[in-house]
Protein backbone atom coordinates (compact mmCIF):
# COMPACT_ATOMS: atom_id res chain seq x y z
CA UNK A 1 0.00 0.00 0.00
CA UNK A 2 1.38 3.41 -1.00
CA UNK A 3 2.11 5.82 1.80
CA UNK A 4 0.74 9.35 1.58
CA UNK A 5 3.68 11.78 1.88
CA UNK A 6 3.56 13.77 5.07
CA UNK A 7 3.36 17.53 4.51
CA UNK A 8 5.11 19.93 6.90
CA UNK A 9 2.71 21.62 9.35
CA UNK A 10 3.60 25.08 8.03
CA UNK A 11 2.59 23.97 4.53
CA UNK A 12 -0.75 22.55 5.70
CA UNK A 13 -1.57 25.59 7.85
CA UNK A 14 -0.66 28.13 5.16
CA UNK A 15 -2.55 26.19 2.51
CA UNK A 16 -5.72 25.89 4.57
CA UNK A 17 -5.66 29.40 6.05
CA UNK A 18 -5.03 31.21 2.77
CA UNK A 19 -7.54 29.22 0.72
CA UNK A 20 -10.17 29.62 3.43
CA UNK A 21 -9.49 33.36 3.74
CA UNK A 22 -9.65 34.04 0.00
CA UNK A 23 -12.80 31.94 -0.37
CA UNK A 24 -14.64 33.57 2.53
CA UNK A 25 -13.36 37.13 2.06
CA UNK A 26 -12.40 37.61 -1.62
CA UNK A 27 -12.48 41.42 -1.60
CA UNK A 28 -10.83 41.72 1.79
CA UNK A 29 -8.05 39.38 0.67
CA UNK A 30 -7.43 41.50 -2.42
CA UNK A 31 -7.33 44.62 -0.27
CA UNK A 32 -4.76 43.01 2.04
CA UNK A 33 -2.52 42.21 -0.92
CA UNK A 34 -3.10 45.68 -2.36
CA UNK A 35 -1.74 47.09 0.91
CA UNK A 36 1.19 44.68 0.83
CA UNK A 37 2.10 45.91 -2.65
CA UNK A 38 1.69 49.50 -1.53
CA UNK A 39 4.08 48.94 1.38
CA UNK A 40 6.69 47.42 -0.95
CA UNK A 41 7.31 50.96 -2.22
CA UNK A 42 9.12 51.59 1.08
CA UNK A 43 11.96 49.33 -0.04
CA UNK A 44 12.75 51.80 -2.85
CA UNK A 45 14.07 55.31 -2.43
CA UNK A 46 13.49 57.76 -0.83
CA UNK A 47 12.84 55.42 2.12
CA UNK A 48 15.21 52.74 0.88
CA UNK A 49 14.53 50.00 3.44
CA UNK A 50 15.85 47.27 1.17
CA UNK A 51 15.37 44.40 3.70
CA UNK A 52 11.63 45.04 3.45
CA UNK A 53 11.58 43.75 -0.13
CA UNK A 54 11.98 40.03 0.69
CA UNK A 55 9.74 40.38 3.74
CA UNK A 56 6.88 42.00 1.80
CA UNK A 57 7.34 39.65 -1.15
CA UNK A 58 6.70 36.65 1.10
CA UNK A 59 2.86 36.97 1.38
CA UNK A 60 2.31 37.26 -2.38
CA UNK A 61 4.68 34.36 -3.03
CA UNK A 62 2.75 32.23 -0.53
CA UNK A 63 -0.40 33.08 -2.47
CA UNK A 64 1.23 32.13 -5.77
CA UNK A 65 2.47 28.89 -4.17
CA UNK A 66 -0.80 27.78 -2.56
CA UNK A 67 -3.65 29.09 -4.69
CA UNK A 68 -5.14 28.08 -8.01
CA UNK A 69 -3.96 30.11 -11.04
CA UNK A 70 -7.04 32.31 -11.27
CA UNK A 71 -6.96 33.16 -7.58
CA UNK A 72 -3.22 33.84 -7.76
CA UNK A 73 -3.76 36.15 -10.74
CA UNK A 74 -6.42 38.14 -8.89
CA UNK A 75 -4.20 38.67 -5.88
CA UNK A 76 -1.22 39.43 -8.12
CA UNK A 77 -3.28 42.13 -9.80
CA UNK A 78 -4.15 43.68 -6.42
CA UNK A 79 -0.51 43.54 -5.32
CA UNK A 80 0.72 45.23 -8.52
CA UNK A 81 -1.97 47.89 -8.32
CA UNK A 82 -0.91 48.78 -4.78
CA UNK A 83 2.76 48.97 -5.73
CA UNK A 84 2.24 51.21 -8.73
CA UNK A 85 -0.39 53.45 -7.17
CA UNK A 86 1.99 54.37 -4.35
CA UNK A 87 5.14 54.12 -6.46
CA UNK A 88 4.00 56.26 -9.42
CA UNK A 89 1.40 58.61 -7.96
CA UNK A 90 3.70 61.44 -9.10
CA UNK A 91 2.32 61.03 -12.63
CA UNK A 92 -0.64 63.05 -11.37
CA UNK A 93 1.72 65.88 -10.43
CA UNK A 94 3.40 65.96 -13.83
CA UNK A 95 0.20 65.59 -15.88
CA UNK A 96 -2.20 67.81 -13.94
CA UNK A 97 -0.19 70.21 -11.78
CA UNK A 98 2.56 71.06 -14.28
CA UNK A 99 1.11 69.70 -17.52
CA UNK A 100 -2.19 71.46 -16.74
CA UNK A 101 -4.23 68.63 -18.18
CA UNK A 102 -7.81 68.42 -16.85
CA UNK A 103 -8.13 66.60 -13.54
CA UNK A 104 -10.23 63.80 -15.00
CA UNK A 105 -7.73 63.20 -17.81
CA UNK A 106 -4.80 63.11 -15.37
CA UNK A 107 -6.62 60.63 -13.13
CA UNK A 108 -7.60 58.44 -16.09
CA UNK A 109 -4.02 58.30 -17.39
CA UNK A 110 -2.61 57.57 -13.94
CA UNK A 111 -5.17 54.89 -13.08
CA UNK A 112 -4.87 53.47 -16.59
CA UNK A 113 -1.14 52.97 -16.12
CA UNK A 114 -1.69 51.37 -12.71
CA UNK A 115 -4.18 48.90 -14.20
CA UNK A 116 -1.89 48.02 -17.10
CA UNK A 117 1.04 47.43 -14.75
CA UNK A 118 -1.15 45.36 -12.40
CA UNK A 119 -1.99 42.98 -15.24
CA UNK A 120 1.71 42.09 -15.49
CA UNK A 121 1.65 40.96 -11.86
CA UNK A 122 -1.56 39.04 -12.51
CA UNK A 123 0.22 37.23 -15.35
CA UNK A 124 3.15 36.51 -13.04
CA UNK A 125 0.86 34.99 -10.42
CA UNK A 126 -0.92 32.85 -12.98
CA UNK A 127 2.34 31.52 -14.42
CA UNK A 128 3.88 30.69 -11.05
CA UNK A 129 0.75 28.95 -9.78
CA UNK A 130 0.15 27.09 -13.03
CA UNK A 131 3.69 25.81 -13.48
CA UNK A 132 4.72 25.14 -9.87
CA UNK A 133 1.61 23.21 -8.87
CA UNK A 134 2.33 23.71 -5.17
CA UNK A 135 5.57 21.70 -5.34
CA UNK A 136 8.40 23.37 -3.40
CA UNK A 137 11.23 22.49 -5.77
CA UNK A 138 9.30 23.51 -8.88
CA UNK A 139 8.24 26.69 -7.12
CA UNK A 140 11.86 27.59 -6.35
CA UNK A 141 12.68 27.15 -10.03
CA UNK A 142 9.60 28.74 -11.56
CA UNK A 143 8.87 31.74 -9.32
CA UNK A 144 12.15 33.66 -9.93
CA UNK A 145 12.09 32.85 -13.65
CA UNK A 146 8.48 33.97 -14.14
CA UNK A 147 8.92 37.13 -12.08
CA UNK A 148 12.02 38.28 -13.95
CA UNK A 149 10.74 37.33 -17.40
CA UNK A 150 7.57 39.39 -16.88
CA UNK A 151 9.62 42.30 -15.49
CA UNK A 152 11.71 42.22 -18.65
CA UNK A 153 8.65 42.15 -20.91
CA UNK A 154 7.19 45.07 -18.97
CA UNK A 155 10.39 46.99 -19.63
CA UNK A 156 10.07 46.99 -23.44
CA UNK A 157 6.59 45.99 -24.58
CA UNK A 158 4.74 48.95 -26.14
CA UNK A 159 7.68 51.26 -25.34
CA UNK A 160 7.96 49.74 -21.89
CA UNK A 161 7.88 51.11 -18.35
CA UNK A 162 10.66 49.54 -16.25
CA UNK A 163 9.97 51.67 -13.17
CA UNK A 164 9.69 49.74 -9.87
CA UNK A 165 11.74 46.81 -11.15
CA UNK A 166 12.40 44.84 -7.96
CA UNK A 167 16.20 44.90 -8.30
CA UNK A 168 16.30 48.69 -7.94
CA UNK A 169 15.34 48.32 -4.29
CA UNK A 170 18.72 46.63 -3.70
CA UNK A 171 21.22 49.32 -4.80
CA UNK A 172 22.54 49.56 -1.23
CA UNK A 173 22.26 45.88 -0.32
CA UNK A 174 24.78 43.04 -0.67
CA UNK A 175 22.87 41.88 -3.76
CA UNK A 176 24.13 44.99 -5.58
CA UNK A 177 27.44 43.16 -5.84
CA UNK A 178 25.86 41.10 -8.63
CA UNK A 179 24.81 44.14 -10.70
CA UNK A 180 28.11 44.34 -12.67
CA UNK A 181 27.72 40.64 -13.52
CA UNK A 182 24.01 40.12 -14.25
CA UNK A 183 22.49 43.62 -14.29
CA UNK A 184 19.20 44.85 -12.90
CA UNK A 185 17.17 41.76 -13.88
CA UNK A 186 19.83 39.49 -12.44
CA UNK A 187 19.54 41.30 -9.11
CA UNK A 188 15.77 40.82 -9.24
CA UNK A 189 16.32 37.13 -10.02
CA UNK A 190 18.65 36.60 -7.08
CA UNK A 191 16.31 38.40 -4.69
CA UNK A 192 13.47 36.19 -5.88
CA UNK A 193 15.58 33.01 -5.57
CA UNK A 194 16.48 33.89 -2.00
CA UNK A 195 12.91 34.78 -1.00
CA UNK A 196 11.44 31.73 -2.75
CA UNK A 197 13.99 29.52 -0.99
CA UNK A 198 12.96 30.92 2.40
CA UNK A 199 9.35 30.09 1.59
CA UNK A 200 10.31 26.60 0.38
CA UNK A 201 12.25 26.06 3.62
CA UNK A 202 9.19 26.97 5.69
CA UNK A 203 7.14 24.49 3.69
CA UNK A 204 9.69 21.67 3.99
CA UNK A 205 11.26 19.49 6.67
CA UNK A 206 14.48 17.66 7.40
CA UNK A 207 17.57 17.91 5.20
CA UNK A 208 15.64 19.51 2.37
CA UNK A 209 14.88 22.47 4.62
CA UNK A 210 18.60 22.96 5.28
CA UNK A 211 19.29 22.95 1.55
CA UNK A 212 16.68 25.63 0.98
CA UNK A 213 18.10 27.74 3.81
CA UNK A 214 21.56 27.53 2.25
CA UNK A 215 20.14 28.57 -1.14
CA UNK A 216 18.40 31.52 0.51
CA UNK A 217 21.60 32.73 2.21
CA UNK A 218 24.03 32.18 -0.66
CA UNK A 219 23.13 35.28 -2.79
CA UNK A 220 23.54 37.62 0.18
CA UNK A 221 26.86 36.20 1.32
CA UNK A 222 28.40 35.99 -2.15
CA UNK A 223 26.97 39.41 -3.06
CA UNK A 224 28.74 40.97 -0.08
CA UNK A 225 32.03 39.48 -1.31
CA UNK A 226 31.42 40.66 -4.88
CA UNK A 227 30.87 44.24 -3.70
CA UNK A 228 34.61 44.41 -3.02
CA UNK A 229 35.51 43.58 -6.66
CA UNK A 230 36.47 46.45 -8.99
CA UNK A 231 35.51 45.37 -12.50
CA UNK A 232 36.95 48.35 -14.39
CA UNK A 233 40.05 50.51 -14.06
CA UNK A 234 41.01 54.18 -14.15
CA UNK A 235 41.89 55.20 -17.74
CA UNK A 236 43.49 58.59 -17.41
CA UNK A 237 43.65 61.85 -15.47
CA UNK A 238 40.54 62.91 -13.61
CA UNK A 239 38.19 65.28 -15.42
CA UNK A 240 37.27 68.27 -13.25
CA UNK A 241 33.50 68.29 -13.75
CA UNK A 242 30.90 70.84 -12.67
CA UNK A 243 27.16 70.27 -12.51
CA UNK A 244 24.94 73.35 -12.66
CA UNK A 245 21.47 72.86 -11.21
CA UNK A 246 19.49 75.94 -12.22
CA UNK A 247 16.71 75.57 -9.67
CA UNK A 248 14.16 77.06 -12.08
CA UNK A 249 10.73 75.67 -11.21
CA UNK A 250 8.70 74.07 -13.97
CA UNK A 251 5.87 76.58 -13.71
CA UNK A 252 8.31 79.44 -14.43
CA UNK A 253 10.71 77.79 -16.84
CA UNK A 254 8.91 78.73 -20.07
CA UNK A 255 7.63 82.17 -19.00
CA UNK A 256 8.78 85.00 -21.26
CA UNK A 257 9.91 87.12 -18.30
CA UNK A 258 12.05 84.23 -16.99
CA UNK A 259 13.91 83.62 -20.27
CA UNK A 260 16.67 86.25 -20.05
CA UNK A 261 17.18 85.55 -16.38
CA UNK A 262 17.70 81.85 -17.16
CA UNK A 263 20.21 82.59 -19.91
CA UNK A 264 22.23 84.85 -17.64
CA UNK A 265 22.02 82.42 -14.72
CA UNK A 266 23.66 79.64 -16.71
CA UNK A 267 26.21 81.84 -18.47
CA UNK A 268 27.32 83.29 -15.15
CA UNK A 269 27.82 79.82 -13.76
CA UNK A 270 30.06 79.03 -16.72
CA UNK A 271 32.27 82.06 -16.01
CA UNK A 272 32.51 81.12 -12.33
CA UNK A 273 33.83 77.63 -13.14
CA UNK A 274 36.34 78.44 -15.82
CA UNK A 275 38.85 75.98 -14.32
CA UNK A 276 36.57 72.99 -14.92
CA UNK A 277 37.30 70.65 -17.82
CA UNK A 278 33.62 69.75 -18.19
CA UNK A 279 30.50 71.74 -17.30
CA UNK A 280 27.08 70.13 -17.55
CA UNK A 281 23.70 71.86 -17.64
CA UNK A 282 20.42 69.91 -17.31
CA UNK A 283 17.86 68.68 -19.82
CA UNK A 284 16.45 71.62 -21.83
CA UNK A 285 18.31 74.00 -19.53
CA UNK A 286 17.79 76.65 -22.23
CA UNK A 287 14.02 76.84 -22.81
CA UNK A 288 14.20 77.44 -26.56
CA UNK A 289 15.00 75.83 -29.89
CA UNK A 290 18.69 75.91 -30.78
CA UNK A 291 18.32 78.01 -33.94
CA UNK A 292 16.52 80.68 -31.89
CA UNK A 293 19.54 81.29 -29.64
CA UNK A 294 22.46 81.05 -32.06
CA UNK A 295 23.94 84.36 -30.86
CA UNK A 296 23.83 83.13 -27.27
CA UNK A 297 25.57 79.88 -28.19
CA UNK A 298 28.23 81.89 -30.05
CA UNK A 299 28.86 83.88 -26.87
CA UNK A 300 29.21 80.62 -24.93
CA UNK A 301 31.73 79.38 -27.47
CA UNK A 302 33.72 82.57 -26.97
CA UNK A 303 33.52 82.25 -23.18
CA UNK A 304 35.10 78.80 -23.16
CA UNK A 305 37.45 79.07 -26.18
CA UNK A 306 40.47 80.07 -24.12
CA UNK A 307 39.68 77.85 -21.14
CA UNK A 308 39.75 74.38 -22.75
CA UNK A 309 36.36 73.70 -21.20
CA UNK A 310 33.70 71.46 -22.71
CA UNK A 311 30.09 72.52 -22.07
CA UNK A 312 27.11 70.18 -22.36
CA UNK A 313 23.67 71.76 -22.26
CA UNK A 314 20.15 70.55 -22.93
CA UNK A 315 17.97 72.32 -25.50
CA UNK A 316 15.39 71.61 -28.18
CA UNK A 317 16.88 71.29 -31.64
CA UNK A 318 15.59 71.03 -35.22
CA UNK A 319 16.97 69.16 -38.21
CA UNK A 320 18.13 71.02 -41.33
CA UNK A 321 14.68 70.79 -42.93
CA UNK A 322 13.09 72.11 -39.72
CA UNK A 323 10.52 69.35 -39.91
CA UNK A 324 11.54 67.43 -36.79
CA UNK A 325 12.19 68.74 -33.28
CA UNK A 326 14.49 66.78 -30.95
CA UNK A 327 15.19 66.83 -27.24
CA UNK A 328 18.96 67.22 -27.48
CA UNK A 329 22.20 67.73 -25.63
CA UNK A 330 24.68 70.03 -27.35
CA UNK A 331 28.41 69.82 -26.65
CA UNK A 332 30.64 72.82 -27.42
CA UNK A 333 34.34 73.33 -26.66
CA UNK A 334 35.11 76.77 -28.09
CA UNK A 335 35.46 75.49 -31.66
CA UNK A 336 33.35 72.44 -32.33
CA UNK A 337 29.69 71.60 -31.80
CA UNK A 338 28.34 68.06 -31.31
CA UNK A 339 24.84 66.80 -30.65
CA UNK A 340 23.11 63.88 -28.97
CA UNK A 341 19.38 63.43 -29.62
CA UNK A 342 17.12 61.65 -27.17
CA UNK A 343 15.97 58.38 -28.67
CA UNK A 344 13.66 56.80 -26.06
CA UNK A 345 10.77 59.24 -25.70
CA UNK A 346 8.16 59.49 -22.94
CA UNK A 347 4.63 58.47 -24.05
CA UNK A 348 2.10 61.25 -23.44
CA UNK A 349 4.98 63.51 -22.48
CA UNK A 350 7.05 63.81 -25.65
CA UNK A 351 4.85 61.97 -28.08
CA UNK A 352 1.17 61.06 -28.11
CA UNK A 353 0.22 57.56 -29.33
CA UNK A 354 -3.39 58.60 -29.99
CA UNK A 355 -5.68 58.75 -33.05
CA UNK A 356 -5.91 61.97 -35.04
CA UNK A 357 -9.32 62.90 -33.62
CA UNK A 358 -7.92 62.75 -30.06
CA UNK A 359 -4.95 64.86 -31.12
CA UNK A 360 -7.35 67.43 -32.63
CA UNK A 361 -9.35 67.50 -29.38
CA UNK A 362 -6.12 68.09 -27.44
CA UNK A 363 -5.29 70.99 -29.75
CA UNK A 364 -8.75 72.52 -29.23
CA UNK A 365 -8.38 72.11 -25.45
CA UNK A 366 -5.04 73.99 -25.61
CA UNK A 367 -3.18 70.87 -24.46
CA UNK A 368 0.22 69.73 -25.79
CA UNK A 369 -0.44 67.65 -28.88
CA UNK A 370 2.67 67.71 -31.12
CA UNK A 371 5.36 65.05 -31.03
CA UNK A 372 9.07 65.28 -30.31
CA UNK A 373 11.08 63.19 -32.78
CA UNK A 374 13.34 60.35 -31.66
CA UNK A 375 17.06 60.30 -32.38
CA UNK A 376 18.94 57.34 -33.85
CA UNK A 377 19.24 54.22 -31.69
CA UNK A 378 23.05 54.41 -31.79
CA UNK A 379 24.79 57.78 -31.98
CA UNK A 380 28.38 58.99 -31.93
CA UNK A 381 29.70 59.57 -28.43
CA UNK A 382 30.52 63.14 -27.43
CA UNK A 383 34.27 63.73 -27.57
CA UNK A 384 36.13 66.17 -25.34
CA UNK A 385 39.27 67.93 -26.67
CA UNK A 386 41.42 65.73 -24.41
CA UNK A 387 40.03 62.62 -26.11
CA UNK A 388 37.65 61.48 -23.37
CA UNK A 389 34.38 60.07 -24.71
CA UNK A 390 31.05 60.71 -22.98
CA UNK A 391 27.87 58.65 -23.18
CA UNK A 392 24.67 60.68 -22.67
CA UNK A 393 21.21 59.59 -21.56
CA UNK A 394 18.42 62.16 -21.37
CA UNK A 395 15.80 61.87 -18.64
CA UNK A 396 14.37 58.38 -18.19
CA UNK A 397 16.45 56.89 -21.00
CA UNK A 398 18.76 55.72 -18.24
CA UNK A 399 16.01 53.36 -17.04
CA UNK A 400 16.68 51.24 -20.15
CA UNK A 401 20.00 49.67 -19.22
CA UNK A 402 20.58 47.57 -22.33
CA UNK A 403 20.08 50.57 -24.63
CA UNK A 404 23.12 52.25 -23.10
CA UNK A 405 25.54 49.37 -23.62
CA UNK A 406 26.50 50.24 -27.20
CA UNK A 407 28.57 53.12 -25.77
CA UNK A 408 30.86 50.74 -23.88
CA UNK A 409 33.77 50.26 -23.54
CA UNK A 410 34.55 53.50 -25.43
CA UNK A 411 32.74 55.86 -23.06
CA UNK A 412 34.82 56.64 -19.98
CA UNK A 413 32.11 58.65 -18.18
CA UNK A 414 28.32 58.33 -18.23
CA UNK A 415 26.19 61.50 -18.29
CA UNK A 416 22.51 61.75 -17.37
CA UNK A 417 20.67 65.05 -17.78
CA UNK A 418 17.09 65.26 -16.63
CA UNK A 419 14.22 67.57 -15.77
CA UNK A 420 12.63 66.02 -12.72
CA UNK A 421 11.03 69.38 -11.99
CA UNK A 422 7.93 67.86 -13.64
CA UNK A 423 7.40 65.77 -10.51
CA UNK A 424 7.62 68.48 -7.86
CA UNK A 425 8.45 67.47 -4.30
CA UNK A 426 7.51 63.81 -4.83
CA UNK A 427 9.36 60.52 -4.60
CA UNK A 428 10.08 60.40 -8.36
CA UNK A 429 13.44 62.27 -8.32
CA UNK A 430 14.68 59.96 -5.56
CA UNK A 431 13.62 56.89 -7.53
CA UNK A 432 15.31 58.28 -10.64
CA UNK A 433 18.55 58.81 -8.73
CA UNK A 434 18.41 55.18 -7.57
CA UNK A 435 18.05 54.08 -11.21
CA UNK A 436 21.18 56.07 -12.08
CA UNK A 437 23.02 54.33 -9.23
CA UNK A 438 22.20 50.96 -10.81
CA UNK A 439 23.57 52.15 -14.18
CA UNK A 440 26.86 53.06 -12.50
CA UNK A 441 27.06 49.61 -10.91
CA UNK A 442 26.30 47.77 -14.15
CA UNK A 443 28.80 49.72 -16.27
CA UNK A 444 31.57 50.18 -13.71
CA UNK A 445 31.62 53.87 -14.59
CA UNK A 446 31.12 57.19 -12.83
CA UNK A 447 27.71 58.70 -13.55
CA UNK A 448 27.33 62.48 -13.59
CA UNK A 449 23.68 63.46 -13.14
CA UNK A 450 22.57 67.05 -13.82
CA UNK A 451 18.93 67.98 -13.24
CA UNK A 452 17.00 71.23 -13.38
CA UNK A 453 16.04 71.31 -9.73
CA UNK A 454 17.34 68.09 -8.22
CA UNK A 455 18.48 65.56 -7.49
CA UNK A 456 21.86 66.27 -9.11
CA UNK A 457 24.73 64.00 -8.09
CA UNK A 458 28.08 62.40 -8.78
CA UNK A 459 27.81 58.62 -8.51
CA UNK A 460 30.76 56.24 -8.11
CA UNK A 461 31.18 52.96 -10.04
CA UNK A 462 30.08 51.07 -6.92
CA UNK A 463 26.77 52.96 -6.92
CA UNK A 464 27.56 55.18 -3.95
CA UNK A 465 26.63 58.88 -3.97
CA UNK A 466 29.80 60.98 -3.89
CA UNK A 467 28.37 64.49 -4.03
CA UNK A 468 24.80 65.77 -4.07
CA UNK A 469 22.82 68.75 -2.86
CA UNK A 470 19.35 70.02 -1.97
CA UNK A 471 16.47 70.20 -4.42
CA UNK A 472 14.75 73.33 -5.74
CA UNK A 473 17.82 75.54 -5.36
CA UNK A 474 20.48 77.01 -7.61
CA UNK A 475 23.38 74.67 -7.04
CA UNK A 476 26.82 73.91 -8.44
CA UNK A 477 28.72 70.74 -7.65
CA UNK A 478 32.32 70.07 -8.70
CA UNK A 479 34.15 66.75 -8.55
CA UNK A 480 37.24 65.26 -10.18
CA UNK A 481 35.83 62.34 -12.17
CA UNK A 482 38.30 59.67 -13.33
CA UNK A 483 37.35 58.12 -16.68
CA UNK A 484 37.17 54.33 -16.55
CA UNK A 485 38.09 51.62 -19.04
CA UNK A 486 37.18 47.96 -19.36
CA UNK A 487 33.96 46.00 -19.46
CA UNK A 488 31.96 44.46 -16.65
CA UNK A 489 30.48 41.01 -17.39
CA UNK A 490 27.07 42.66 -17.70
CA UNK A 491 28.38 45.23 -20.20
CA UNK A 492 29.69 42.35 -22.34
CA UNK A 493 26.52 40.25 -22.37
CA UNK A 494 23.65 42.56 -21.42
CA UNK A 495 20.36 41.10 -20.21
CA UNK A 496 20.37 38.07 -22.50
CA UNK A 497 21.93 35.45 -20.19
CA UNK A 498 19.41 36.13 -17.42
CA UNK A 499 16.39 36.46 -19.72
CA UNK A 500 17.35 33.40 -21.77
CA UNK A 501 17.71 31.37 -18.59
CA UNK A 502 14.31 32.54 -17.35
CA UNK A 503 12.68 31.76 -20.70
CA UNK A 504 14.21 28.30 -20.92
CA UNK A 505 13.06 27.48 -17.38
CA UNK A 506 9.49 28.53 -18.16
CA UNK A 507 9.50 26.79 -21.53
CA UNK A 508 10.89 23.58 -20.03
CA UNK A 509 8.46 23.49 -17.13
CA UNK A 510 5.58 24.41 -19.42
CA UNK A 511 6.47 21.63 -21.86
CA UNK A 512 6.63 19.07 -19.07
CA UNK A 513 3.28 20.26 -17.72
CA UNK A 514 1.65 19.69 -21.14
CA UNK A 515 3.09 16.20 -21.65
CA UNK A 516 0.49 13.44 -21.34
CA UNK A 517 0.99 11.42 -18.20
CA UNK A 518 1.94 7.78 -18.62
Amino acid sequence: MDRIPKRPPADVIADFALKDFTARQPWLSRFVFFLTGALLMLSFEPVGWYPLAPVLMMPILIAFHQLEPRQAARLGFAFGAGLFLTGTYWLYVSIHVFGQAPLILALLLMIGLVIIMAFYYAATGWLISRFSGGDNVRFLIVAPAAWVFIEWVRGWFMSGFPWMTLGYSQTDSPLAGFAPIVGIFGVSLLLMISTSAVLAALMSAGKRRLVFVAIAALPWVSGAVLRTVDWTEVAGPAVRTTIVQGGVSQDRKWLREQFRETLELYRSSLREHGQSDLVIWPEVAIPAVLDQVEDYVSMLQSDIAARKTTLLFGILERDDARENVYNSVIAIDGQNQQVYRKRHLVPFGEYFPVPDFVREWMRMMNLPYSDISAGEDEQALLRMPDGNLLSVAICYEDAYAAEQLYALPDAGILINVSNDAWFGDSIAPHQHLQIAQMRALEAGRYVVRATNNGISAFIAPDGSILETGPQFELLTLTYDVPPRAGLTPYARAGNWPVITLAFLVLAGVGWRARRPKA
